[in-house]
């Protein structure tokens, strides 16, 4: 079977997951860059959602990054991110969907995109929108925070998982703003923990494939679509 094959583009937060778990478990595959295309039908026909990423193996193509990663996962050999235990497998997955549902939303879509994305595209701020994430961005560092106090070095205890990989790219990202910056410091055990993954040979080698940075030209359209409003 040929190559599997990541659609997105370089700077997404999720696909940057899907990338971190092909480079740790050693897997060959190619990315295409669909920056020049979103939201046009040739994106739109791997995606009807109009996100990425989309992952393809053959002629299986699959979208949601949280499938993806299972199916890399349970399809390709490699070290396992995946517990066999089902306690500390369903703890993964409560972990996947904090990040889903409480951390990406206010971490990225709220504070970095306004801080970062938009700027970068000559679009202000919306203090408001930074306003209202920070304390729901504190709530969910104090959660990982007592987690990590309370557990071993990683999400699950000792062991590294999906989740670990899922978690990183956004606290990346956040870490870019002063206001991560500024709210990592409160958290100790919360930044040992990103100290060790990125010093991961994994992360390493991830950061290092990538492009120089640039702005996320179509998110010139996100200031119209999705931006949020308070």
């Amino acid at each position: 079977m040929s190559e599997p094959i990541v659609y997105g583009f370089p700077r997404s937060t999720f696909v940057n997951i899907v990338r971190l778990v092909l480079t740790h478990k050693d897997i060959a595959y190619r990315f295409e860059d669909l920056e020049p295309v979103m939201g046009k039908p040739e994106h739109l026909s791997l995606h009807p959602f109009n996100r990425v990423p989309i992952f393809r193996h053959g002629d299986f193509i699959l979208y949601e990054t949280s499938a993806i990663v299972s199916y890399i996962d349970e399809e390709f050999e490699g070290p396992r991110l995946t517990p066999q235990d089902p306690r500390s497998r369903a703890r993964m997955n409560q972990w996947i969907s904090v990040v889903n549902s409480y951390v990406y939303p206010y971490m990225i879509y709220h504070v970095t995109h306004e801080r970062l994305v938009f700027p970068e595209l000559g679009i202000a701020s919306d203090e408001k929108v930074v306003s209202h994430a920070l304390p729901k961005v504190e709530l969910a560092l104090s959660v990982i925070e007592r987690e990590l106090t309370h557990g071993g070095q990683y999400l699950i205890g000792s062991e590294l998982t999906l989740a670990d990989f899922y978690l990183l790219p956004s606290t990346f990202a956040f870490g870019l703003t002063d206001e991560g910056q500024s709210l990592y410091r409160k958290f100790p055990a919360f930044c040992r923990w990103r100290a060790l993954m990125e010093d991961l040979p994994t992360t390493r080698k991830m950061r290092a494939s990538l492009p120089p940075r640039e702005p996320i030209w179509h998110a010139r359209e996100w200031a119209n679509s999705h931006r949020p409003k308070y």
